[in-house]
This record gives structure tokens, C-alpha cells and sequence, in this order.
């Protein structure tokens, strides 16, 4: 056992290492540098809270705006992600110091907010919404420090660091309304090595912010937009009074350091956040106990199949006095076509796409060619590669309908290309629908929406069209035996073997397997955290695979052991068994996690959720059905039937 440890210690620890070899630049994030007095633009991305799950853009609050606003042309993963990068008036230039300067260009004369603005930022506040801005493209973020519970000598001498996304908007005390209007930056470089004739370069490796709320009357402002910052123990908060108009100045102070830390790894800390240290030593355990449990399975299958195989053979040998029982019995009608075959077919077309696109996501991400530092790409990625992968989905359903006796091809590939996709579409337009009124930047726009259907009806449509073509055409699945003319009767089940029973008992290994990963990913997707431990995810989602399998080898063992040969839907719904314990994992999740209290968010959590759960039983239910049907062909030849 201790060996077993040893050994995925080792496999864990090199994945990780693949993933963090960061020795080469990946397109498009290749470094800058900056010679001294560069400006080093700051720019804003959005404004998110996890308690209201709404993306805003920056300027839907009344901050100071420069005189030209620009807006970065976006990939298709921004955009459906809700950044919308915008420049920012704040003057920043490599290695230049800046005590305290005022925004806006007029220090005498301080912003004025209306009631309604006034309003709008409290509301803001109130919902707890974080600002993210980025330099260089590295995201801002605040600085936390706390002690941990060591001993207490050891408690003088060491504080935990911790760094959150952005920065809050602003505080409540008591009823009370405070606004961050005055930020300072701390941004640190890393001196790159020249010649002794050059001039230095330099690198931003950290972009930090200390927020902070300084009442009107405590900013000294002069006429050159200069300010001084007043003593720490005697300034007072700016409060936003939502019944009122309310005066103030927006401010900034920018200081530099130098940094060690080298350009390939300034990402780190941002990836070091999550407050929970990964635990792996239960995450080795969990991958012990699966393989185990899996060890004994197959162990347990073999050996009864293999007597299974050698009584039946034996039987025949001898003349049939005794009666037939198990699963020889259903031997005629262990083939026969299910209803609804294009429905069938058509899921796990879908399936088979999503598990191309799913293990060449992880597979590309792990070699770390998806870094967050390559905003949207992600998205970006699974978006294309689910619509190309349309080719094998389409292959595979069109082989399986030609299997399972069917004649309408045309009709299937239609079938197969929008039953899925149209039910995602469908729910992700009316969730649309809601973020609109709510005047989110989290909406998709109507253009990037044209933009989809015409890549889901002019690629993925074709290809699907294509790949289920040659699949119709060719050989269908080749079954060891004959289906009989007449039906045999089914007796009577055990409580047992009824659907909802299988899908419980089916989906606890599989998801045991993938639980303590699935906690970061949703904090990934709910609390804005980044997730970027894609080579664990890849060893997961191999188990998940093994573990999937194998439940489902063994349930449609245990059924056609009782004689019931309805097998095809059946497997393909009880393999998805642990998306049920995913749904069930959400709303403990959405209850003990998340302070989301409002309809709307609410409703865009359940409905996300939704579409998690459907994809994720698909994706599961194809790979336990797969495992099924070469299972069934496999035993079905090895026996002697007459």
C-alpha cells in the first residue's frame, strides 16, 4: 500500500512538473520590457461579486474616465466571461514614484455624485463587489495578512500572506456606506540582465493595491493635481450617503520595488490564493481507494465470468439436461434494438464529443499552453474544439444507428447536431435573457450570439453531417449473436434492480473519485478564484474514466444475470449515476458556500448547474455505455450457442 503511495506520489509530482515548466512562452504572452519612464498602462477588466454572480463593466460606476475611451477587441472567451478591458486615466511609468496625484483633472473642484450614482455605488458596496484592473496583464491584488495558529512564539515572528482578486469597492459599517477612493499601487519589477553599455530593462512580476477610504476634507489637494495623504490614525472615511448627493476626490499613489521573482514565474502567486492548501494527502487516498476498489471489481467479474463461460461450454458439451439460467438465457434477445434508437444514438453522439473536447482541453491545459495569463482562452478552446469534434460524434452515432437497425440517416445527423447543443442554446438564451435586464457585461452580446449559431450551423452541423455519413456507411457493430423473432418474456425484478436504485448505487465510486477536485472547480467558476491544477485534473478525469466504466460493466452484468436484456438505455442512464451526486453536491454547495440571496443569481446558478449536470451525464453515461457494449459482445462470444 505504502508503495502504491510512493509511486502515484511520483506520477502526481511529474505531472506537476510538466505543468510547470514554464521554459518556453506561449503565443501572444511573450514578455515586455520597459526601459525607465515607460508608461506601464493600467487597465480595468470588471466588476464581479460571488454574492450576485453579475459581471459589471468598470464604467458603470461614476469613476474618473480618461478623455478617450478604448475598449480591447476580445476573444470569444472574454466576452463570454463578461471582461470587458478598458483603459484607465491612472499615469503610471516604470520606476517612477508617486506620493499621492488626483484623477480627474480638476483637485479644486471635487466629483460630484447624484443621488442616483450615490445609490448605485452603495447598492454596489453592499452586494460586496470586487474591482479588477491589470498591468501588463497581471490582475491586481490585495494584500492579506493574518496569523496562522502556530505556536504562539513562532506567532510574533510569522505572518500568513495571502492575496485576493482585485480589491473591494468599498466597506459597510454598521449602516453606513464607505467608498475606496484612494488607491495605492505597489507594483514590482524584476531587472533584467544587459550589458554594461545598455540600458536597463525591467519586467512587472506584481501588481498590488492597499485601498483606501480618505474623507474629502482630509485630502490636501494643490493646484497641480498633487495631493498629501493625511496621517493613518487621524483621516476619516468617505462616506456615500444614497439619499443625497455626495462630494469626493479619486486619488492614487504608485510606488515600486524590486522583485527576485522572474518574469516566467510572476503567475505564481497568483495561483498560491485559495485559502485551502491542497490536500493531497486525501487526494492520493482517493485515487488509492479507487483503484483498489477497481482491483477487486474486475477481480471479482473475471473469476465469475470465467466459470460463467466454462459452465456454459461445459453444459453443451454434455446434452442440455440441465435447464439454462443467467445471462445465456437472454442470448436471443440481448441484440435487440431499443426504442427510440436516434434518440440513443444521437446522446451519445453528444457524448463522444464532449469527451474528445474534454480530454484534449485538460490534455493541452496541463502542458500549460491554457495559462490564465492568456485570458478566455479556455473558453476560447472548448468552444472551437466541441464544434470540430462534431466529426467524431457524428461518426460514432451514425454507426451505432446503422447498428441498431435504423434507416432515417439524414434525419439522424440533424438529430444528433441540435438535440444537445439546441438544449444548451436554449437554456443559455433565456439565462441571457435575465442577465440583460439586469444590464450586466456579463450578457452575451447579440452580435458574439450571431457569431455562435452561425459557427454551430455552418461548422458543427456540416461535420456532424459529415462524420455521421461515413459512419452510416460503414459496417455496423458486429454482434457475436442472433436476435430472435419473438421477444422473451421478462420476469419479474427485485426491488434491487429498479433504475433509480442502479443510478444510486452506480454514481457514488465515480464520484468519490472526482469530489475534493470538484470543490476547486467550483470555486474556480463561483468565487472568481483561478484553477490551474489541469495535471491532477487530467489523473482525475483517467479514474473517472476507469471508474465509470467499470460500475457499468458490473450493473449490466447483474442485469442480464436476472434475465432483463433492456440493457441500452438502461446502462446509458445509470452510468451517468454520479451526475445525480454533482447536482446533489450543488445545492450543498450553493447552500453552505455561496451568501447568494436574490432571484436572479439564484437562477443563473441553478440554471449553469443544470447544464454541468446534463453535460456531465452524458459525457459519463456514454463512456459507461461504450464499456458496456464491448463488455456484452465480448462474453456473448466467448459461449458455444447453438
Amino acid at each position: 500500500f505504502s508503495f502504491l503511495q510512493e509511486r502515484l506520489r511520483y506520477m502526481l509530482g511529474l505531472l506537476l512538473l510538466l505543468h510547470s515548466t514554464n521554459s518556453f512562452y506561449v503565443p501572444g504572452v511573450a514578455p515586455i520590457n520597459f526601459h525607465r519612464n515607460d508608461p506601464v498602462e493600467i487597465k480595468a477588466v470588471k466588476l464581479t461579486s460571488s454574492r450576485t454572480q453579475l459581471p459589471y463593466e468598470y464604467y458603470s460606476l461614476p469613476f474618473c474616465q480618461p478623455s478617450k475611451i478604448t475598449y480591447k477587441a476580445e476573444n470569444l472567451g472574454e466576452v463570454l466571461r463578461g471582461d470587458r478591458i478598458v483603459n484607465t486615466p491612472f499615469q503610471v511609468s516604470m520606476n517612477v514614484e508617486k506620493k499621492c496625484e488626483v484623477l480627474c483633472n480638476f483637485p479644486n473642484k471635487p466629483v460630484t455624485l447624484t443621488v442616483e450614482q450615490s445609490k448605485l455605488i452603495a447598492e454596489r458596496i453592499r452586494e460586496d463587489y470586487y474591482v479588477h484592473l491589470i498591468a501588463d496583464n497581471l490582475p491586481v491584488a490585495t494584500r492579506l495578512e493574518f496569523y496562522s495558529n502556530r505556536e504562539e512564539e513562532e506567532k510574533k515572528k510569522e505572518k500568513d500572506v495571502q492575496f485576493e482578486h482585485g480589491y473591494r469597492l468599498g466597506f459597510m459599517d454598521g449602516n453606513k456606506f464607505y467608498l475606496h477612493n484612494h488607491l495605492s499601487f505597489i507594483l514590482y519589477y524584476h531587472r533584467e540582465d544587459v550589458e554594461e553599455s545598455q540600458e536597463h530593462t525591467y519586467r512587472v512580476v506584481r501588481f498590488e493595491v492597499i485601498p483606501q477610504s480618505i474623507k474629502l476634507e482630509d485630502l490636501k489637494a494643490d493646484e497641480k493635481s498633487m495631493c498629501t495623504l493625511p496621517e493613518a490614525t487621524g483621516s476619516a472615511p468617505q462616506e456615500i450617503d444614497p439619499t443625497k448627493e455626495n462630494q469626493l476626490l479619486f486619488s492614487y499613489s504608485v510606488h515600486w520595488e524590486e522583485s527576485d521573482i522572474k518574469w516566467a514565474s510572476r503567475w505564481d502567486t497568483y495561483l498560491t490564493m485559495s485559502d485551502v492548501q491542497i490536500h493531497w494527502f486525501s487526494i492520493i487516498n482517493s485515487v488509492v481507494v479507487v483503484f483498489f476498489l477497481s482491483g477487486i471489481l474486475s477481480m471479482i467479474i473475471i473469476r465469475t465470468l470465467r466459470k460463467d463461460i466454462a459452465n456454459y461450454n461445459k453444459e453443451d458439451d454434455i446434452e442440455d439436461t440441465m435447464e439454462e439460467s443467467g445471462w445465456k438465457l437472454v442470448h436471443g434477445d440481448v441484440f435487440r434494438p431499443p426504442q427510440y434508437p436516434m434518440i440513443l444514438s444521437s446522446l451519445l453522439g453528444s457524448g463522444i464529443q464532449l469527451f474528445c473536447m474534454i480530454l484534449i482541453v485538460i490534455f493541452v491545459a496541463m502542458l500549460g499552453m491554457l495559462s490564465p495569463s492568456s485570458r478566455g482562452a479556455l473558453m476560447t478552446t472548448a468552444c472551437f474544439l466541441f464544434m470540430f469534434m462534431g466529426v467524431f460524434g457524428g461518426f460514432f452515432a451514425g454507426r451505432l444507428y446503422r447498428t441498431l437497425k435504423g434507416h432515417r440517416w439524414k434525419k439522424g445527423a440533424f438529430c444528433t447536431a441540435t438535440l444537445y447543443p439546441g438544449v444548451v442554446f436554449g437554456i443559455c438564451f433565456v439565462l441571457n435573457c435575465f442577465i440583460w435586464g439586469k444590464h450586466s457585461s456579463g450578457a452575451v452580446p447579440f452580435p458574439t450570439m450571431v457569431a455562435l449559431l452561425c459557427m454551430w450551423f455552418g461548422i458543427s452541423l456540416p461535420l456532424v453531417y459529415l462524420g455521421y455519413y461515413f459512419g452510416f456507411r460503414k459496417q455496423p457493430y458486429d454482434n457475436p449473436v442472433r436476435t430472435n423473432q419473438i421477444p422473451r418474456q421478462i420476469p419479474e425484478q427485485r426491488w434491487y434492480m429498479n433504475k433509480f436504485v442502479g443510478i444510486l448505487m452506480a454514481g457514488i465510486l465515480p464520484f468519490g473519485a472526482m469530489f475534493i477536485e470538484l470543490f476547486f472547480i467550483f470555486s474556480a467558476i463561483w468565487e472568481n478564484q483561478f484553477y490551474y491544477l489541469f495535471g491532477f485534473l487530467f489523473l482525475v478525469f483517467i479514474i473517472l474514466v476507469v471508474s465509470c466504466s467499470q460500475i457499468s460493466i458490473v450493473m449490466v452484468y447483474f442485469q442480464l444475470c436476472a434475465e432483463d436484456y433492456r440493457w441500452w438505455w438502461r446502462t446509458f442512464l445509470v452510468s451517468g449515476g454520479s451526475a445525480f451526486y454533482v447536482l446533489i453536491y450543488a445545492v450543498f454547495y450553493f447552500v453552505n458556500k455561496l451568501d447568494i440571496v436574490e432571484f436572479i443569481p439564484s437562477l443563473l446558478y441553478f440554471g449553469y448547474t443544470a447544464l454541468m449536470v446534463l453535460s456531465f451525464w452524458l459525457l459519463t453515461g456514454t463512456i459507461g455505455f461504450y464499456a458496456a457494449y464491448m463488455f456484452v459482445r465480448k462474453i456473448y462470444a466467448a459461449v458455444k450457442i447453438d
